[in-house]
């Protein structure tokens, strides 16, 4: 790991980040081995994808960016005990990201879904989504009032 030059602009950087709740390492599918070079963690307010041996590459995403997630498990990874969880986001990096077979699957899947919500309120982000409602439509309205 790098030298850290300011420590304490690090620790407010990641104090800002939140309490690590989980922290999951992706696996191979047979045994659940955990001998990838992919690992995850979960924070109050992101969600950080660390792969690599060599070369490192670090990834972050906010919480609140993190519109809905997906839990998938095929029959291989039901008898191993794992997961793969997709989270649909709107970071500029990666717009979906595939957290694959991973431990604890529907408890981090639940995790990512409350606290994408918590931190858009914290945020005050709303997201809409658009269900249809169009301008004619409002005319229509009038008309029938």
């Amino acid at each position: 790991m790098a030298k850290i030059l300011n420590p304490e602009q690090y620790q407010e950087s990641m104090s800002a980040k939140g309490e690590i709740r989980y922290q999951e390492t992706q696996r191979l599918l047979f045994f659940g081995l955990p001998w990838t070079f992919t690992k995850y963690e979960l924070r109050d307010n992101d969600l950080t994808i660390i792969k690599g041996f060599l070369t490192v590459r670090e990834n972050d995403c906010y919480m609140y960016k993190v519109s809905d997630v997906e839990i998938t498990r095929t029959l291989m990874q039901r008898i191993f005990g794992l997961s793969t969880i997709i989270c649909y986001t709107s970071d500029v990096t990666d717009k979906t990201i595939v957290m694959k077979n991973i431990k604890h699957g529907r408890e981090i899947k639940d995790f990512l879904l409350h606290a994408s919500e918590a931190a858009r309120i914290r945020r005050k982000t709303v997201s809409m989504q658009n269900i249809g409602f169009d301008s004619d439509d409002m005319d229509d309205y009038h008309d029938m009032h």
